[in-house]
């Protein structure tokens, strides 16, 4: 069983929230969301914010908290093989309730179906699938990811 021991990243001013399903190894060896080099995360919302690309841990926080997104997983705990979300079981939600935001963004398929299933009906917030920022999403290049999470900017 694999706990999360990352913290969410919110403030009062959290607009969006921005839900993937469980860190990687990587995310979880460096302590902070999307952790690894390949993961397009950080890139796409550098390019749908207008900002440099974060290097640090505090820059990255202070990235999102400037543009009032909120960071999270949708699972608490869970048996998990590496960071194979296909491989996810037994899973215990987070408690998303004290998180402001008010429209969801999943990051990916996985992250949609288990808010879905663990999560909407306690919030009551439709989310929004997006594509994966993940590099095992290769079907997606840069720019076409960064296309399609434009629709965040709308919320900011």
């Amino acid at each position: 069983m694999e706990l999360h021991t990352i913290e969410p990243v919110f403030g009062e001013s959290s607009r969006v929230l921005i839900l993937g399903s469980f860190p990687s190894v990587r995310s979880r060896e460096t302590g902070f969301f999307y952790g690894h080099p390949q993961n397009r995360f950080w890139r796409v919302i550098a390019n749908i914010t207008g900002e440099e690309v974060p290097g640090t841990i505090d820059e990255k926080r202070e990235l999102l908290l400037r543009n009032h997104i909120a960071v999270w997983d949708v699972i608490k705990s869970c048996d998990i093989e590496g960071s194979s979300d296909a491989s996810i079981r037994n899973v215990t939600p987070n408690d998303l309730s004290q998180i402001p935001a008010k429209t969801v963004f999943a990051n990916g398929t996985t992250a949609f179906r288990l808010y879905n299933k663990y999560c909407f009906d306690k919030t009551g917030i439709k989310a929004q699938r997006l594509p994966s920022t993940s590099p095992a999403n290769a079907a997606f290049s840069l720019e076409r990811l960064c296309e399609e999470w434009k629709i965040i900017a709308q919320f900011l």
